[in-house]
């Protein structure tokens, strides 16, 4: 596997993880956003952190943002999600969702791996934040790159 942030994914895959986001949030008032950099100084939890505030993350009206966070060269991977939505989900549920991923990205595919994971979280974000008809998009779904 590359180490390179731009081999991590093909422009293709890409579009499909916003595909994904996209129809997920057309279900959930929720926002899910990917991250993706070549390595993090400092520990992937706190990096996750860090990053969820410089894309305002921590904006959203009801507190309920998901951020992925990849960190390319560390292969490690870290789903931050804010208080809004850990008030609500089982203590276990970002552990099932990474676990989700982590199968998919041990093959090499992590395409799928995010997508899976989009997808589960978007399950969660769905019951207990469905989506009205006053919800707007609050951030962008493009795959921000560190």
């Amino acid at each position: 596997m590359s180490n390179k942030v731009e081999d991590f994914l093909s422009a293709t895959e890409e579009e499909e993880i916003i595909e994904a986001i996209r129809i997920v949030e057309l279900n959930t008032s929720g926002e899910i956003r990917v991250h993706i950099e070549k390595t993090s100084d400092s520990d992937a939890s706190n990096r996750a952190l860090e990053v969820f505030h410089l894309l305002k993350m921590d904006n959203t009206k009801l507190q309920n943002a998901v951020l992925i966070y990849v960190a390319v060269e560390k292969k490690t991977f870290v789903i931050y999600g804010d208080v809004g939505i850990n008030k609500v989900v089982a203590n276990n549920f970002w552990d099932s969702t990474k676990d989700v991923m982590q199968v998919h990205f041990k093959q090499g595919n992590f395409k799928q791996g995010l997508v899976d994971g989009i997808l589960k979280s978007g399950e969660q974000l769905k019951k207990y934040f469905p989506y009205t008809d006053l919800d707007i998009n609050e951030l962008s779904n493009e795959i921000s790159k560190g």
